[in-house]
């Protein structure tokens, strides 16, 4: 039996990204994204030396569906989501995969757009 939460999406984009598998799904201006990390995937080891930042740029904005992800910002500031919970990460961060399970993400953004759209920081700050 499929596992609904990984199976195939009928007309959605599948990309490579890293080692993780993401499909995009378009919905007017924005986009939803489903990503699935394999065990062990760490941004900083399996994105960073293609993208060729020091940490991920992007916000990310969604569900984690199964899982479970740690990371860290550039400023020391650390972030944990485990599954089924709500996930704001900022810009300039790292993060990975804990346990021995895949993490699956459903994200909502904008492209290059998300954090203005968003209205998110363009990098971590404390509150």
């Amino acid at each position: 039996m499929m596992d609904p939460l990984t199976a195939p999406i009928a007309g959605s984009e599948r990309r490579d990204i890293g080692g993780a598998q993401v499909d995009v799904m378009h919905a007017g201006a924005a986009r939803i994204r489903r990503i699935v990390y394999p065990v062990g995937f760490r941004w900083s080891r399996n994105v960073k030396p293609s993208v060729k930042t020091d940490s991920c740029l992007h916000a990310h904005v969604g569900f984690l569906a199964r899982g479970r992800i740690q990371g860290e910002y550039s400023d020391g500031c650390r972030f944990e989501f485990t599954a089924p919970q709500g996930v704001v990460i900022e810009p300039d961060h790292d993060a990975w995969v804990v346990g021995d399970e895949p993490t699956v993400l459903i994200e909502f953004d904008f492209a290059s757009d998300t954090i203005a759209h968003m209205a998110l920081p363009t990098r971590h700050r404390h509150p």
